[in-house]
């Protein structure tokens, strides 16, 4: 069931809808990483000198490229918050897309306002951003454990974001709540299942569109299982 959300939001990916998300998600996710590098650039120094030898040209030059590389690398965790916040920002697109494809009879969605939508996001976002930047630690301790442990965590707190912002689109903010608590297990996966391309250069760029759409496909699913109950 699960694998069958995924599939159906990859099959829309060349959605007009989905494809305009997708270029503005990837503006603002290279725009960020971009940012955030120049910053760490700056910061370093213009040049090394050691006493009694003088200026190194060669480490200073050494010490750039290092962080560029280590950007790269940190890049994949940040995807995670970076994610977070672009749901704020464009899961109504995704969703709507979703339901005029898939469920049409749905009708308009009135669970909750872009406002409240974006706060959540905005406080989701901080969450996540502090709990990667602690999981640094924790993931160069894991060795070669690392990944399970990133796609554990983050699964958890994707799992529960994406899920919640969907959901609140059409039930708000308290019944959306309750249908995660019932559904936890199933989220995470799902959430774990979305934490895994966000690790993967290029691909991760993709990642929160299918994410808002693998929800929008959660969500309904359970709710017609629950009207059913």
């Amino acid at each position: 069931m699960i694998l069958d959300d995924f599939l159906k939001a990859v099959r829309q990916m060349p959605d007009r809808r989905f494809q305009g998300v997708l270029w503005a998600g990837i503006g603002l996710s290279v725009t960020l990483l971009a940012m955030l590098t120049a910053a760490v650039l700056w910061l370093l120094p213009d040049s090394i000198s050691l006493p009694w030898y003088g200026e190194i040209e060669w480490l200073s030059y050494l010490l750039d490229r290092f962080a560029i590389a280590v950007m790269l690398v940190v890049s994949a965790i940040l995807m995670v918050p970076v994610a977070s916040l672009f749901m704020g920002f464009f899961n109504e697109r995704v969703a709507a897309a979703v339901e005029d494809r898939h469920y049409p009879d749905a009708g308009p969605a009135k669970g909750a306002t872009f406002r409240d939508t974006l706060a959540d996001s905005i406080r989701f976002f901080g969450l996540i951003l502090v709990v990667n930047m602690f999981g640094i630690i924790i993931y160069l301790f894991s060795a070669i454990a690392a990944p399970l442990v990133f796609w554990v965590v983050n699964g958890i707190l994707l799992g529960r974001e994406f899920f919640q912002l969907v959901a609140m689109r059409r039930i708000g903010r308290t019944a959306a709540q309750h249908l995660y608590t019932r559904h936890r297990f199933e989220i995470w996966v799902s959430g774990a299942l979305m934490a895994v391309p966000l690790t993967i250069p290029i691909v991760n760029l993709c990642a929160p569109v299918l994410g808002a759409a693998t929800f929008t496909h959660l969500y309904h699913r359970l709710a017609k299982d629950m009207s059913h109950c």
